[in-house]
């Protein structure tokens, strides 16, 4: 894979195929993790005399322009990092607004997704808008991370039409994920938690032949301690994949994979920020309450399965954690992992926005992907197609 210094930038427009997929309150950010992790290959370019011309998508506008999901508010917020203006194109293709760059100028095109092109599964219709986004640039740079498992105009076409290279990001992560599946050290634990199950299916299929540990907390729990026959009363549960989960268990318990699941649990009386609760046993939910969170045994178990991991890759919160009251399970896994010595991945998603909204420290990890539903695919053996193409 060709990197961000294999190519020769100087004087030329450089398209970028940024991840500024960032939550928004209006037009304030909440959360600009990504937009951080985007810097140093922009930062790279500008240094290098580029005319660096970024895009990115924003939430889901179904292929139609949405205010709501404009990326106005974040070229504003890119400028302040870079230290720079940062020209922003209310065009998806702004041609005017990148033919005015001048070498180490930026530009913000506006959210890919106001096109219908760029998710288009019509192959003819993607490659018809990735041309026009291509014919905007003279050198191709996918740093998307959190978008290579999606076969879209801006990671998976565009960049079988111009020169190309892998940004910084994508090398940083494509590096920590070999640790992941090609050298990494033991006793090898998985945290997994989250709501479904069913979006975990395959990873933890993979996983189970790769693991010493594994452990499940979360919505999706509720669907493992059901499996094993015990009542989780108005707890979130997916029927449909019981079966799925008692094979889970089978091969577990036959290739001698550790699988944890809590002890106790915090359950409510509803699904809410001020909603009555208590601590119960995980296998005895009653029948008119929802576990919200992990119990304080189930933290102590947890992180001490954790305590002698060498490596240790966490996705998905142990239970809601948006709600104060219920945020102490995801609290205690980020600290043990804090703690630990082993090489620690948080897996992108909702754990990166939980180890920020607790207030954690990003620097006690190894790792703080960008990309949750990437790094996952990339776990469950899949081919990445926006990954592919920069290999060619």
């Amino acid at each position: 894979m060709r990197t961000l210094d294999d190519l020769d930038v100087k004087g030329r427009r450089v398209l970028v195929r940024a991840d500024l997929n960032v939550p928004l309150d209006g037009d304030t950010i909440t959360d600009d993790g990504r937009i951080r992790a985007s810097v140093p290959t922009i930062r790279t370019l500008v240094e290098r005399g580029a005319k660096v011309v970024v895009c990115a998508h924003l939430g889901r506008p179904k292929g139609e322009p949405n205010p709501k999901y404009s990326l106005r508010p974040v070229a504003r917020r890119l400028g302040e990092l870079l230290g720079q203006e940062v020209a922003f194109s209310p065009e998806v293709v702004g041609t005017e607004t990148v033919e005015g760059l001048q070498d180490g100028q930026v530009a913000l095109l506006e959210n890919l997704r106001f096109e219908p092109g760029e998710e288009s599964k019509d192959d003819a219709v993607r490659r018809a808008f990735a041309e026009r986004l291509a014919g905007l640039a003279e050198l191709y740079v996918g740093d998307g991370f959190g978008a290579v498992h999606r076969k879209h105009a801006s990671v998976y076409d565009v960049p079988q039409l111009l020169p190309h290279a892998a940004g910084r990001l994508i090398v940083s992560e494509v590096e920590v994920l070999k640790k992941l599946t090609e050298d990494l050290e033991r006793p090898y634990v998985v945290v997994l938690g989250g709501a479904k199950v069913s979006d975990k299916l395959g990873v933890i299929a993979n996983l189970l032949t790769k693991v010493d540990r594994l452990l499940i907390g979360g919505g999706m729990a509720y669907t493992f301690l059901k499996a094993q026959g015990h009542e989780v009363g108005r707890s979130l549960l997916q029927e449909d994949q019981l079966d799925q989960v008692r094979g889970f268990l089978d091969e577990a318990a036959k290739r001698g994979v550790e699988l944890v699941l809590p002890v106790d649990v915090l359950a409510a009386t509803h699904f809410a920020e001020d909603a009555d609760h208590e601590v119960v046993e995980a296998t005895a939910i009653p029948a008119d309450r929802q576990g919200l969170d992990i119990g304080p045994r189930s933290r102590e178990l947890f992180a001490g399965k954790l305590a002698d991991a060498r490596t240790v890759f966490w996705n998905g919160p142990m239970g809601v954690f948006e709600f104060d009251a219920f945020a102490g399970g995801t609290r205690a896994v980020a600290e043990a992992l804090v703690a630990s010595e082993a090489f620690t991945v948080v897996g992108g998603g909702d754990s990166a926005a939980a180890v920020r909204k607790l207030g954690l420290p990003e620097d006690g990890f190894s790792h703080i992907s960008t990309g949750g539903g990437a790094s996952l695919e990339y776990l469950e053996g899949k081919t990445l197609p926006g990954l592919a193409v920069l290999e060619d």
